[in-house]
């Protein structure tokens, strides 16, 4: 053998152990998963990311762990969203609103009245899980787990009990959310966008009098202490997940992906519980500060109802498609008959 092969193959050989190397310190290497959320420090939403982190580092012995950025520090969710798939941060914790963008179809879940109550919630996010949970894959990302901020309320400076009352008030429009401008605009509203963070302000400024959020929200971004009135018709379902990206996702050693995916589902499902009674708890906390609950007629409910069907009907097949409101309809009627 001549002296230049020698030279290449021992080339090689040091080349591919420098690489294998390399390699073996990369797989040892910790692994920290940024995630941001819009809840506040000392939430229960952040309890439970803590838990999860906990169990999760604990579980890898310190390979995986979770860095929090709490109380919309990083921004809206639109910013969240943009910051996450620039790699600056690797997931966090979104409402549906902030899901749809990653995935149109859940959408859907956001449709106002389509829910009567959670166990129907329930139902339909079982029987379409893996759907979803494909849709978002396919998109790049992984789903941790589900769960919500609730059903969501129109609470107010001004009392609104119906249409005519709301096209005549300053009301506050999340950006970038389609479904509510659809709504409005068949309403004839004139609504104020504004980010999360800016609603507070505007309620104290006059700049908005109507904004919607779940009775946890409004408690926890402070709007209740603003607000004077809340109307007593659940106009919409709030979902809520964990994603982070998919390439982020597959750094993680495989023996604990299917750990962390469990566990972050079974801390989920225990925040739902969490937010279901915190729900009810922080409508008696508004009361007691003096907000006053109004409660529509079944007329101006009806109202409500066919306002919302109207604006839906132009906005299926732009969002969520015809086919996955079909079978959702198809479950919750299903369900309402008494089957399983």
């Amino acid at each position: 053998m001549e002296r230049r092969d020698v030279i290449k193959i021992l080339g090689f050989i040091l080349s591919t152990s420098l690489l294998f190397i390399s390699s073996a310190n990369g797989a040892e290497k910790d692994l920290i998963i940024k995630m941001a959320t819009l809840a506040p420090e000392g939430s229960s939403w952040m309890k439970t990311f803590n838990l999860l982190n906990s169990e999760v580092m604990k579980k890898t012995e310190n390979r995986v762990r979770f860095r929090i950025y709490p109380g919309g520090v990083l921004g809206d969710e639109m910013d969240m969203l943009r910051k996450m798939k620039i790699g600056q941060i690797q997931g966090a914790a979104f409402t549906s609103g902030g899901l749809s963008a990653l995935f149109k179809e859940i959408d859907v879940l956001q449709v106002p009245f389509l829910f009567q109550k959670y166990e129907e919630v329930d139902i339909v996010l079982k029987k379409m899980d893996a759907f979803f949970r494909k849709g978002f894959e396919e998109n790049g990302y992984i789903l941790l787990g589900w769960s919500e901020a609730g059903f969501i309320y129109l609470m107010s400076t001004i009392p609104i009990s119906s249409v005519a009352d709301l096209k005549r008030a300053k009301v506050w429009t999340w950006e970038e959310s389609p479904m509510s401008k659809a709504i409005f605009d068949e309403a004839g509203v004139s609504a104020i966008p504004l980010s999360v963070p800016d609603v507070l302000v505007g309620l104290q400024t006059g700049l908005v009098e109507v904004v919607y959020a779940p009775p946890t929200g409004a408690i926890s971004l402070q709007w209740f202490t603003r607000v004077r009135y809340m109307t007593d018709v659940p106009l919409a379902y709030l979902a809520g997940g964990i994603v982070v990206r998919k390439d982020t996702f597959k750094q993680i050693p495989p023996s604990y992906q299917n750990f962390i995916l469990e566990s972050s589902q079974a801390h989920l499902d225990q925040l739902k519980t969490v937010t279901r009674n915190e729900n009810r708890e922080a409508i008696k906390v508004m009361i007691k500060q003096g907000v006053k609950i109004l409660t529509p007629s079944k007329d101006q409910i009806d109202e409500f109802k066919r306002l919302s069907n109207k604006a839906m009907s132009h906005i299926s097949g732009q969002s969520f498609s015809k086919k996955v409101l079909g079978e959702v309809t198809s479950i919750l009627e299903a369900y309402r008959r008494g089957e399983r």
